[in-house]
């Protein structure tokens, strides 16, 4: 195997650990996405034991908290989606370089 070949498998070990993170931050995106929507669920199934009007000074900083956490979620998530892509592409222009490292990878 040439010094050429082994830097491409480099890069490719390279791109695989960048894409693990990508799924980490994804997972995270995800998470913080379901946060937000479980405490509003039980906000609202607890919502017979509470009259909003007496703690809307409590609700309505929760609800902007929830709204910060969703929305970073939604932007974690949409930036793992994009760097998988990426790394995606990467990894196929790698495979088309030589049949052996088409092999090592798959």
């Amino acid at each position: 195997m040439g010094d050429d070949s082994q830097l491409k498998i480099n890069e490719a070990q390279l791109i695989l650990a960048e894409k693990r993170t990508s799924l980490a931050a994804l997972r995270t995106g995800l998470a913080l996405l379901g946060l937000p929507m479980a405490l509003v669920s039980f906000l609202v199934a607890m919502s017979g034991h509470y009259q909003a009007e007496n703690v809307l000074a409590f609700l309505v900083p929760l609800l902007i908290i929830c709204l910060a956490l969703a929305s970073l979620g939604v932007y974690l998530c949409w930036r793992a989606v994009l760097h998988l892509h990426r790394a995606d592409a990467r990894l196929a222009r790698l495979k088309n370089f030589s049949q052996e490292i088409k092999e090592d990878l798959d």
